[in-house]
């Protein structure tokens, strides 16, 4: 058996920053439990990611009995499958056994288990009360969580693609740079000025990073950051705790939804579509934040790509023989 350590669990597999939900009420649990998983058991990422599903099956069950009892208990049991989800992902990078698939296979779970709660907590709202607007609740909750995660693989996917184009650019300006300074002996500031100028965002890059991970090579999204400079001082405070500047994720609008709603019409009749509609009002506010910081970085990209370009095209013109 294995002797990973509880600071092996936080080193490995903590992220440098992630949701407030999940460093405040998930980790604590979700390390400990890694832990014993890891050194006792035999148990897989995989088998985790399913026993999340069951579990988020399980929830969703207790949701359509509609009464406050069972809504307690389909809380209870979806903080539990969201702490095994966590956990799978924790194994993997503590044992270094994650894979291709089972990326996939988590991703897909996590959508089963919502469409599968949301319409299981509106159904059972609405055979309880006969009010049509919770079936309109659960197809604006399934809407907004497939718009969160595919706007966010699209924004991921996008940002890598500028910075292969401005590493590629980079590296045929600094062969050309080079030529020109065996013929001159001149170094063109502008073009320092223009690869440094759309560096990597640590808010996108720390996502996949670990505590125990290096961070300084990251530098700021200047773009964003030359607008509301009070912002990187509410970025440091809550990075130092690992948590995310981006405070309604769509983590934080799940938890809204299935744990937080749920306890709230246990309590208060009703409670269910006005939590609902909190909880989508700051995952939609802080999606447009995101979508204001890609705008921003894309036109930064632009623009120091036109530059390279630019210095490119005048060594070429200077280095006519460089191939």
């Amino acid at each position: 058996m294995a002797n990973f350590t509880l600071d092996d669990v936080r080193q490995r597999t903590y992220k440098a920053r992630d949701a407030w939900w999940t460093v405040l009420l998930v980790d604590p649990l979700a390390s400990r439990l890694v832990k014993l998983t890891a050194n006792r058991t035999r148990v897989t990422p995989n088998q985790l990611t399913v026993g999340a599903l069951v579990l988020g099956l399980a929830a969703g069950a207790c949701f359509a009995v509609a009464s406050w009892p069972w809504l307690l208990a389909g809380a209870l049991l979806y903080h539990l499958s969201f702490t095994l989800d966590c956990m799978d992902g924790k194994i993997a990078r503590l044992k270094g056994t994650g894979s291709v698939f089972g990326a996939w296979l988590d991703y897909i779970f996590d959508r089963v288990r919502v469409l599968a709660c949301a319409i299981a907590l509106m159904g059972g709202q609405y055979h309880a009360t006969g009010n049509e607007a919770y079936i309109w609740t659960a197809l604006a909750v399934v809407f907004l969580d497939m718009l969160r995660y595919m706007d966010a693989l699209e924004i991921y996917k996008i940002r890598s693609q500028m910075r292969d184009t401005l590493t590629a650019a980079r590296a045929e300006a600094h062969s050309l740079e080079a030529a020109a300074q065996r013929a001159d002996g001149h170094v063109d500031e502008d073009l320092r000025s223009a690869e440094g100028a759309f560096a990597d965002d640590p808010e996108a890059d720390m996502e996949d990073r670990v505590v125990g991970d290096d961070p300084a090579n990251a530098a700021l999204q200047s773009g964003f950051y030359r607008r509301f400079p009070w912002y990187i001082r509410v970025r440091n405070v809550l990075m130092a705790g690992r948590i995310r500047p981006h405070l309604f994720s769509g983590i934080e609008f799940q938890m809204g939804v299935f744990i937080v709603a749920p306890i709230a019409a246990a309590a208060i009749s009703g409670a269910i579509i006005p939590v609902v509609a909190a909880s989508a009002a700051g995952l939609l506010t802080f999606e447009l934040i995101i979508i204001y910081k890609f705008w921003l970085a894309a036109r930064d990209y632009s623009r120091n790509l036109t530059k390279l370009n630019t210095k490119i095209n005048e060594y070429r013109t200077q280095t006519p023989d460089h191939p």
